[in-house]
């Protein structure tokens, strides 16, 4: 079946469109139209189990974009919709501005990298990759040419010969990169490719497919729970939950300014502090802790005075601090001292709080001991407020 299901998504005449090469500026992409779109897109089982809701996403010519959420949140949902083994119960997907939302999945011109590679086991690592190129009645000596730079492409020139069993993880995901590839797709589609690996592999090959992205151009959807995975590749990042996309934005804005609670937990470290808003004003406001210490943050959602509200902040972006009446200071007892190799953690006893984390650099002056009283700084422009 699964070859079958493979065959399919590999074999069509090949529908030319026109490449983004990585090496053009962002804002020249920014002023193109999207190669995809999802438009109002809804997706239920059975009538009743709503798995994607109100779908509205566009993704870009020559981008890296991954969808990133927990297991059940839609976002292997949708790349089986843009693949086409899924149809949308309501709604359209578009490619250059065609409607493809009823078009089989082997008219669409996409590559496809399975979580479990989905090799043929009775054949060689040649013949693997070479199967879209048979399939669409290629002639085999132009077969050969392309199997050659496919292979060449993902270092694995001289083990053609060899079977899927001989080689190991991180090879295997190699192979089904190249076939995924050697017929030029306009769109390659991987799902969690690399969850098999174990970490050190995991991470090499997370730089690797990066670079491949940038030499190539071709637009990448990639879908992943791993959210240091997603921020290491990606140009952006969806993140679902729930069915729909909480924020989707580059790496940078994703981590540093999450749109809302999700996303500020799902993404990062984060560390939190609850409680009430005291007084707001522009785009900040005050919020009073348990302990009766007040800090001010960003106001993302519009929190108003009375409301029950979280704080978030990166633990890098807290401070230790030797006196207590600075602004944004609160007091907490270190719980634990935890060396991480680049760094060290202190977790952090606050007083009505979950546990507070603070990442110090290697090599900081005096850190604490377990037990120590600490003042800690949260400056206001890192710390954001969410109802």
């Amino acid at each position: 079946m699964q070859e079958a299901t493979l065959a399919s998504a590999e074999s069509a005449p090949r529908e030319t469109a026109p490449r983004e090469h990585a090496s053009r500026s962002p804002s020249l992409k920014l002023l193109q139209p999207p190669l995809v779109s999802f438009s109002d897109v809804n997706k239920t089982y059975d009538g009743e189990t709503l798995v994607v809701r109100d779908l509205n996403l566009d993704i870009r010519r020559g981008e890296f974009l991954t969808l990133l959420g927990p297991s059940g949140s839609g976002k292997t949902t949708t790349l089986m919709m843009l693949a086409g083994f899924e149809t949308p119960t309501t709604g359209e997907i578009s490619l250059a501005g065609t409607p493809i939302t009823r078009t089989p999945p082997h008219k669409r011109n996409f590559g496809m990298v399975f979580q479990n590679y989905a090799l043929f086991p009775h054949m060689t690592v040649e013949e693997n990759v070479a199967y879209p190129l048979s399939v669409r009645g290629m002639k085999r000596a132009d077969q050969r040419i392309k199997v050659a730079t496919a292979l060449d492409m993902v270092q694995l020139g001289a083990l053609g010969s060899r079977y899927p069993s001989q080689l190991s993880g991180g090879q295997q995901q190699r192979v089904a990169l190249a076939r995924a590839l050697v017929f030029e797709p306009q769109l390659v589609l991987m799902d969690e490719p690399l969850g098999a690996l174990d970490k050190q592999l995991r991470e090499h090959m997370q730089i690797e497919l990066k670079e491949l992205h940038r030499r190539l151009g071709v637009s990448f959807v990639y879908v992943t729970h791993d959210q240091s995975e997603a921020l290491t590749m990606s140009d952006r990042v969806a993140v679902f939950n729930d069915g729909t996309v909480q924020q989707v934005d580059r790496v940078d804005r994703l981590y540093e300014t999450p749109a809302n609670r999700f996303v500020a937990g799902f993404v990062g470290d984060t560390t939190v502090l609850d409680g009430v808003v005291y007084g707001s004003s522009g785009s900040s406001c005050v919020v009073s802790l348990a302990n009766g210490a007040r800090v001010t943050g960003v106001n993302v959602n519009g929190a108003r005075s009375g409301d029950h509200v979280r704080c978030c902040i990166r633990p890098e972006r807290l401070e230790l601090t030797g006196v207590l009446n600075q602004a944004n200071t609160f007091e907490a007892t270190v719980a634990d001292v935890i060396y991480f190799g680049d760094h060290l953690r202190l977790r952090c006893a606050v007083p009505g709080q979950p546990d507070a984390t603070v990442k110090l650099p290697l090599g900081s002056h005096e850190v604490p001991s377990r037990g120590d009283a600490i003042f800690i700084y949260a400056a206001e422009e890192h710390l954001r407020v969410y109802l």
